[in-house]
């Protein structure tokens, strides 16, 4: 994987045009030994070229939009394209209306001269880790291919045509960690902003209260530049900011269950870090059991889920996966006195939180627990739900207060991917970028 920097370097100096970023992503994509089939719900070959010629002809002008102007990028089948219909990875909007406008993030993304190559394929309705779609199929993992890995959910066909090349970068959302399970199975990067610096508008919604919009990509760098074109920012890749005198809190409740793999590689990149001057302290905090204990009726994600699809629900319910149709309807359960309770925990959950993490930059921790699990392991029901909590249990507290998080890979070539997560402030996304891309120098 080249990162946008290498590609946007190429591409003024004339080593290389947009024509041929994107007729390489789109004969990656086509490729019937690879996994664009499973990765895109829809291919754009004519409108791609015809966009990429476009940049091409305005950089030789001087009138290119921006630095990054003719880039490949791949889009999520969640947001609104005019004339396109967002299917979000169901059968069950098949056959909606198309799109009479563009989400705002990908009308920003096209503004700066990016150029969709395809909408990427989804967990059905983005309520799932785990990246299984048994719709439109599931793209498999680049590590271990052969076994037939999990890719990782929701943004599961994002995160696989970054890693294959199929596109340099790519949109994703992240409700509960759905930018950064992919990007941790996947061996690349995700990010999840501050929900309220990105607009929502146009993309399917999940859970309103808990969604964001990121990116996954090659680099810590390019997740930077991309937040920036998304949250109306001016984009550059970020300083990474000395490690020496950080202070990293490791949250003990969200340490068991790691696999050997996980482990290793965990306290490896906590070494590494220490060496270089960062302080490292377990910690306990109490929200991580609070969060837990608020959303045992199903939390925010299952009550504003059922809130949007209950009148679908009710015309096409046989359309649904029947594992996601359940955790949806499980939301028509909550009565309002439970929802406004939950909101009352959330903002206390949020105070406390707040006051323990002071003292620290970042909580640093695995973004997954585990490597990769087998796709043919997920055909019980009891191993999809076990496996799919676990995928997302260190993810989703963040989303819950409401903070930024990023997760880079911190496994060696050769080894399985693990992905290492760092959780920043609300609203401190530039400092937890200049912490990140001086983490990822470190690691290597």
């Amino acid at each position: 994987m080249r990162t946008i920097e290498e590609h946007a370097a190429a591409l003024a100096t004339g080593a290389t045009t947009s024509r041929a970023l994107s007729e390489a992503c789109l004969a990656r994509i086509a490729d019937s030994a690879g996994e664009g089939a499973a990765a895109f719900t829809a291919v754009h070959p004519d409108a791609a070229r015809t966009m990429a010629d476009a940049a091409d002809a305005l950089r030789r002008a001087g009138r290119a939009p921006g630095r990054y102007a003719g880039i490949p990028i791949a889009v999520k089948d969640l947001f609104d394209i005019a004339g396109e219909t967002t299917r979000a990875g169901s059968r069950a909007l098949a056959d909606a209306p198309a799109a009479t406008t563009t989400a705002p993030t990908v009308a920003r993304m096209i503004a700066a001269g990016f150029v969709p190559v395809g909408r990427t394929n989804m967990s059905e309705f983005a309520y799932s880790g785990l990246g299984i779609n048994p719709h439109y199929g599931t793209p498999r993992a680049p590590w271990d291919r052969g076994a037939g890995r999990i890719p990782g959910g929701s943004s599961s066909g994002t995160a696989v045509a970054v890693a294959d090349g199929m596109a340099v970068a790519g949109l994703g959302t992240d409700t509960g960690g759905s930018c950064r399970i992919p990007a941790a199975y996947c061996g690349v990067v995700g990010y999840k902003p501050t929900a309220r610096r990105v607009p929502l508008a146009g993309a399917l919604p999940l859970a309103p209260s808990l969604d964001s919009i990121g990116p996954l990509a090659p680099s810590v760098a390019c997740c930077a530049v991309i937040d920036a074109v998304l949250s109306g920012e001016t984009p550059a890749p970020p300083d990474p900011m000395p490690l020496a005198g950080l202070r990293f809190a490791v949250p003990e409740a969200l340490l068991d269950g790691m696999d050997a793999d996980v482990a290793t590689a965990f306290a490896r990149a906590l070494a590494v870090l220490s060496v270089a001057g960062a302080t490292i302290r377990h910690a306990t905090f109490a929200a991580f059991a609070q969060i837990a204990e608020a959303g045992a009726l199903g939390g925010f994600a299952a009550a504003e889920a059922y809130a949007w699809h209950r009148r679908l629900l009710a015309d096409k319910a046989a359309l649904y996966d029947p594992r996601i149709r359940v955790r949806i309807e499980r939301g028509g359960k909550q009565s309002a006195a439970d929802y406004l309770d939950l909101l009352a925990a959330r903002a206390r959950i949020i105070a406390g939180f707040d006051a323990a993490a002071r003292g620290f930059d970042a909580l640093i921790l695995p973004t997954v627990a585990i490597v990769p699990p087998r796709i043919a392991d997920l055909d019980a029901e009891a191993d999809y739900n076990r496996l799919n909590l676990l995928s997302l249990r260190n993810t989703a507290p963040a989303n819950f207060l409401d903070r930024c998080a990023i997760s880079l890979p911190c496994h060696r070539a050769g080894e399985p991917p693990v992905g290492l997560m760092l959780m920043g402030e609300t609203m401190g996304d530039a400092r937890l970028f200049a912490i990140a891309a001086a983490v990822e120098a470190a690691l290597g």
